[in-house]
């Protein structure tokens, strides 16, 4: 498998270059030069695989040559050692829950992936590699967990100062050891600005070896198609369900649309978006235009001119009615997003995080609009402890800390401030 830069200015390269680059030296992201396909065998057994086998499965033709058969089954089970129940909610509306692995969010999945990948790559390079990532939330907690104590690897996390939750914010900013944590001052649109200036910078590159564990990255953004497998082998209707996905940065709705373009059945797909809502916009006009991030409840979807979006084009050739048969966007206001949060939990007992409020508000208003007997499943992206400050107000009642969590609670934050500025993060970087 090879990988080439949608800026079309790079040579083209294969997974373990796209893994230690993450972005290309054009700017670009990285995309698949072809498309694998999932065999019917694959697709006749997918009900029964063990959890592991899907995961190689889907992912060895992307990783190709670079990982050896036996490394990849174990980065692979690795990836895929916690569950991934699929809850129903009513009797037309589930969730698929991706928040039980070791940071309570999705990003868990592509975090351990690529740190694996990267940990198995390292051992073949005699200088560090430097892993620079801009979170809105949940990124940088799964990166950082996903990284801590890799030999030959450091990671630095850029966040938006205010506008992550304190539990997210802990996550980050209190592991220390090959973790630092910068808070910038702006929001994720300007944390993630500066990523992309710091991978544009010819002489930072030569001098640094960084690269990116955002989904830019392609080793944090294919591993996300397992999931969408794991939910297919549980979901009960003979038709297809309709996937809503909460949407920020479009690196996990992309991911369902490749699985389902490489053959997993998907009725539809469901953008749910909160008032950033560049996307939406284009599925209505056909015109993209990004537009400035605006803070909402769902933090971890503020972002305002989405990097993944280029992939879904791609995907489709850019061909707005193939994307829109397949795909519909909605934006879902904060005042909508408490009421589905209350509302859902007093008729059902099923407590929503922001960002799942958003998709089941989302799935409703689809599904209203385009009855379907068989009805779909929502991703729970994270859990709804990450939200207190949102959640608890409106349930009038406390939100149990998860167990594996307390000691979390206990360890001192560090962080550097830094202003929104790429000469702050360049002289950062210089003076390590």
């Amino acid at each position: 498998m090879q990988y080439h830069s949608l800026n079309h200015q790079s040579p083209a390269v294969d997974f373990r270059t796209a893994t230690i680059q993450g972005q290309a030296p054009d700017g670009g992201l990285y995309f698949p030069e072809n498309i694998p396909r999932f065999s019917a065998d694959f697709l006749l057994d997918l009900k029964t695989l063990p959890a592991a086998e899907v995961a190689y499965q889907v992912m060895a033709p992307y990783v190709g040559d670079t990982i050896p058969e036996d490394e990849l089954r174990r980065i692979c089970a690795e990836t895929v050692n916690f569950p991934f129940p699929l809850v129903p909610i009513t009797e037309t509306v589930a969730s698929l829950e991706l928040f039980h692995g070791p940071t309570l969010a999705f990003k868990d999945v592509g975090a351990r992936f690529m740190s694996r990948c990267l940990g198995y790559f390292s051992r073949q390079e005699a200088e560090p590699v430097t892993v620079l990532v801009a979170t809105s939330g949940d990124t940088g907690g799964a990166v950082a967990d996903g990284f801590l104590g890799v030999e030959g690897v450091q990671v630095v996390i850029l966040y938006p100062a205010g506008k992550v939750s304190p539990l997210q914010e802990r996550q980050l900013t209190t592991l220390g050891q090959n973790i630092t944590a910068l808070e910038i001052q702006g929001n994720f649109d300007d944390c993630q600005r500066l990523v992309k200036q710091a991978f544009a910078d010819v002489d930072l590159m030569q001098q640094q070896r960084l690269t990116s564990a955002n989904s830019i990255n392609v080793a944090r953004w294919l591993p996300q198609q397992i999931y969408y497998c794991l939910a297919w082998q549980q979901w009960q209707p003979q038709l297809p369900p309709v996937v809503t996905v909460p949407s920020g940065n479009f690196g996990n709705l992309c991911a369902g649309l490749l699985a389902h373009v490489s053959g997993l059945p998907v009725a539809h797909f469901v953008a749910a978006c909160n008032a950033n809502d560049a996307v939406p916009a284009y599925l209505l006009s056909g015109e993209y235009a990004a537009k400035p991030a605006v803070a909402t409840i769902s933090n971890a979807m503020d972002v305002g001119n989405p990097s993944n979006f280029g992939r879904i084009l791609a995907l489709f050739e850019a061909e707005h009615t193939r994307i829109t048969g397949l795909m519909t966007g909605y934006s879902v206001t904060d005042a909508q997003t408490e009421e589905t949060i209350r509302a859902v939990h007093t008729e059902t007992g099923y407590l929503l995080d922001p960002h799942g409020a958003v998709a089941y508000r989302a799935m409703q208003q689809y599904l209203s609009e385009n009855p379907t007997p068989q009805g779909g499943f929502l991703l729970e992206t994270a859990h709804p402890v990450k939200f207190r400050e949102v959640v608890e107000p409106l349930l009038g009642e406390a939100v149990p800390l998860p167990t594996a969590l307390e000691p979390l609670m206990q360890r001192s934050i560090e962080r550097v401030p830094l202003p929104a500025e790429y000469a702050a993060l360049r002289d950062f970087l210089l003076s390590r």
